[in-house]
């Protein structure tokens, strides 16, 4: 605690000072241009002119408060006020003595608070002493001095001819350029001892930032041409920089030389890589090439240049990894198998080139990651949607500001390995403008023939892609460019049918949502009427990336209803669904109740899998006109055209009157209007109702049909018979008609289905109106229909 005279306190202005500090017996001068300081420079005037000046610990603090404040400061009197202008004043002021405060008060317009002076100590060590301690700050003030550019003599022989201790500490402590942090430590120090001592070793400090500030400025000088400003201020920063971190420009190009040394690359690829670090030591320190090139050399260095990963040929244990994480999806993982055989057999082999093709939400890139894993590889991704730029695919070249590695680069220095798993998502959603044509650009990195030299722009080295394996994903192929689709094995993911959906919901989305929502399988549970349910009612897609939100959701609403204490065990059934999600979102397909005339199941195949499309006939007096309603595409009112045709041409053996072209209106309409639907497979259906509606006879209500119909009744093959046949056996339809040339795509139609729903091949759509109506000698005809044929597939196909 500082030493005050009691009962010496006055009430005094209070000025605070940013960056400066003031001592005793030392005219300082200053500008004033807060207003409250303006205020308290003001009342000192108006009373007897003594003012206390104390340093604010932070410069940038505007309105301080006490503890903002040092608490040891400076009386002065204000010599001279003179006011610049509205907002500035000058001020001389000659510092009086030391001093701490009290009972510090904010008022409105200025600070005020009780002055104590405090005493300074005695020197109580021998007069040798203090003179050895006089000589030495001389000694150092001199040192000090003599790095100066324009040293102050008056400074200098009032530093001579002082012989006071305490005083010779603080004018020299005021004059000198110090931090004022370090001043404000020296005016705080009452024993002029501790002051001058203090006061040295600050003088030692200075004048050691000073020769090497003078060291600095001597090389640069020498060093640099005077005119060429840049490149001397350059010359500075290197300079500096030696000084702080020493000569590190020669280790970082030995480090270089190194480190490509190490490398598994080419004797050429090294050979250019070392020429480029040779450039870089030619190259001044911060300059805007020294960087590129540092840049260019790390991403090189950082390249896996023929450094393989050992690829995994287990079959048995990559058939369990993709039975784990995959259900279903049989064509895919015995491509995967096939893959993997033939790696075992020959580990050399190119890199192969596959394109899954399907639906969102089906799993595309999960299999990318597993597929990796049951190879033992590294995996990358590569997001190639919105993708408009060929500079993406090949990259930048170097000379411009900001140029970096393209996609496919980044992705093999992200995996670390030369022979990774790249997943090129989205491939189908490349775009194309000014810029190039990504697509383009992909066709050499999906060549095996030639990706074992690619060159990205940025690194200008071929490097050898032949050895990865690349999985492009898309959603249609229509958007594919033909040489780009030629590179690649088509591999069709189909959506996931009602069956598979809850077993994947079953076995992999509950457990999975159950643990990220944090709950226990103790604590909740799920029954298989719920799983169905929320796919029925609650859901309408190709994959499960909505069923897996509406699981998360019931998860959601089951974690509050623990965590509020409501129950400890929330039970999932088709109650409890209704009561958290509300009512169904969607309507299940089911067939008619009874049978009718006109009206018949067609099956349509949509992106979110199979659908019943029911279709109707309706036949009025008229004058022949033939109306089709139901957003119809072109191509399904091209089909409703050739069923009336064929219908018109053989309307004698079907039992309707020939002339109805002149004297009926027939009109067509496909159910939920509002979906726009197209395709040539309704034909059959549509020669079915319009039989039955000019005939008057009952349509079967659980049949179905899909095929292509031609003008001579040929029943022509149709895609999308794996969803169709689900949406059958969903809504209850007992037979289904397919063409005859789709037998073989019964292989990939769910057992379930099969085991439930009877398909009847046929070749000519007469063998469907001789079954789809009602009448007494049906099983007669239908034996006389099919004698011939014999079944060859494991399903329920009738003869």
């Amino acid at each position: 605690m500082p030493t005050v005279i009691e009962n010496s306190a006055k009430q005094m202005p209070i000025l605070a000072l940013r960056g400066m500090v003031v001592f005793p017996n030392t005219m300082a001068s200053f500008d004033v241009g807060r207003k409250k300081s303006a205020n308290a420079l003001k009342y000192a005037m108006e009373k007897n002119q003594l003012i206390f000046l104390v340093a604010q610990k932070d410069c940038f603090i505007d309105e301080p408060e006490e503890g903002d404040l040092y608490k040891i400061g400076c009386v002065a009197k204000v010599k001279q006020v003179l006011r610049v202008s509205d907002n500035l004043t000058k001020v001389l002021v000659q510092g009086l003595y030391r001093a701490t405060y009290t009972d510090f008060y904010a008022l409105p317009d200025f600070y005020t608070a009780k002055v104590t002076k405090c005493e300074e100590l005695p020197v109580n060590n021998r007069e040798i002493y203090k003179e050895t301690l006089m000589r030495r700050i001389r000694t150092q003030f001199a040192e000090y001095m003599s790095l100066l550019p324009n040293p102050s003599p008056d400074i200098e022989m009032t530093v001579e001819n002082t012989e006071d201790l305490g005083f010779l500490s603080d004018y020299i402590a005021f004059n000198m350029n110090a931090p004022y942090d370090d001043k404000q430590y020296i005016l705080e120090q009452l024993s002029p001892v501790k002051r001058a001592k203090i006061l040295i070793e600050l003088l030692k400090k200075e004048h050691e930032i000073n020769k090497i500030d003078k060291r600095i400025a001597e090389k640069t000088r020498f060093s640099i041409d005077e005119n060429q400003k840049e490149y001397y201020l350059r010359e500075q920063l290197k300079i500096i920089s030696s000084e702080l971190y020493g000569d590190d420009g020669a280790e970082e190009i030995d480090l270089y030389h190194t480190k490509i040394e190490s490398l598994t690359a080419d004797n050429s690829v090294k050979e250019k890589l070392h020429s480029h670090v040779n450039k870089l030591a030619k190259m001044p320190q911060g300059s805007h090439e020294g960087t590129v090139e540092r840049g260019y050399l790390d991403t090189c260095i950082e390249l896996p240049w023929n450094a393989y990963t050992k690829t995994n040929t287990d079959i048995i244990k990559a058939e369990k990894i993709l039975e784990r994480d995959i259900y279903g999806l049989k064509k895919v993982k015995e491509r995967v198998l096939e893959l993997l055989s033939v790696y075992a057999l020959s580990p050399d082999i190119k890199g192969q080139i596959i394109c899954l093709v399907g639906p969102p939400g089906v799993g595309k890139t999960s299999i990318g990651k597993t597929v990796a894993e049951c190879m033992g590889r590294k995996f990358a991704r590569v997001a190639l949607g919105g993708v408009h730029d060929e500079s993406e695919i090949r990259g930048h070249r170097k000379t411009y500001i900001g140029a970096m590695p393209g996609k496919i680069i980044n992705a093999i220095k992200q995996s670390g390995s030369g022979n990774p798993v790249i997943l090129l998502d989205e491939v189908d959603k490349l775009g194309k403008d000014y810029k190039g044509d990504p697509a383009s650009a992909l066709l050499e990195v999906l060549d095996p023939e030639q990706n074992n030299t690619f060159v990205d722009h940025f690194i200008e080295i071929p490097y050898d892609l032949s050895r990865a394996v690349f999985i492009a994903t898309a959603n249609s192929l229509d958007t594919i460019p033909a040489p780009l689709l030629d590179r690649m094995e088509i591999i069709e993911v189909s959506s996931y049918t009602r069956e598979e959906k809850f077993q994947i919901a079953k076995k992999h989305l509950v457990s999975k949502q159950i643990t990220r929502h944090g709950l226990a399988k103790s604590q909740i549970k799920f029954n298989d009427e719920a799983l169905y349910a929320l796919i029925d009612f609650y859901t309408r897609e190709s994959g499960v990336r909505k069923l897996e939100r509406v699981i998360a959701s019931l998860c959601r609403k089951s974690a509050k209803v623990i965590a509020s204490g409501e129950k400890k065990r929330v039970n999932i059934s088709e109650k409890e669904i209704l009561a958290m999600l509300g009512k169904h979102k969607y309507s299940p397909e089911v067939i008619l109740s009874d049978h009718e005339i006109g009206i018949i199941n067609g099956l349509a195949w949509t992106s979110v899998g199979g659908e019943i499309m029911q279709l109707e006939v309706s036949v009025m007096d008229g004058t022949g006109k033939v109306e089709l309603t139901g957003s119809l595409g072109d191509v399904m009112k091209e089909s409703a055209k050739t069923a009336v045709s064929f219908v018109r041409a053989n309307a004698q053996k079907f039992g309707i009157d020939s002339m109805f072209y002149k004297t009926k209106d027939i009109h067509i309409h496909a159910t939920e209007a509002a979906v726009p639907k197209d395709g040539p497979s309704a034909g059959v259906t549509m020669v079915t109702a319009l039989v039955s509606a000019l005939s008057g006879r009952k349509i079967r209500r659980d049949i179905a049909m899909t095929g292509e119909v031609t003008l001579r009744g040929r029943v022509l093959k149709i895609g999308g018979l794996r969803e169709k046949s689900m949406a059958a056996y969903r809504g209850g339809v007992k037979t289904v008609f397919i063409p005859k040339e789709n037998l073989p795509d019964l292989e990939d139609v769910d057992s379930v289905v099969k085991e439930n729903v009877r398909f009847i091949p046929v070749s000519n759509v007469e063998e469907i109106l001789e079954y789809a109506y009602l009448k007494d000698d049906v099983k007669s005809a239908e034996t006389h229909i099919f004698e011939n044929f014999t079944a060859t597939q494991s399903g329920r196909v009738s003869q």
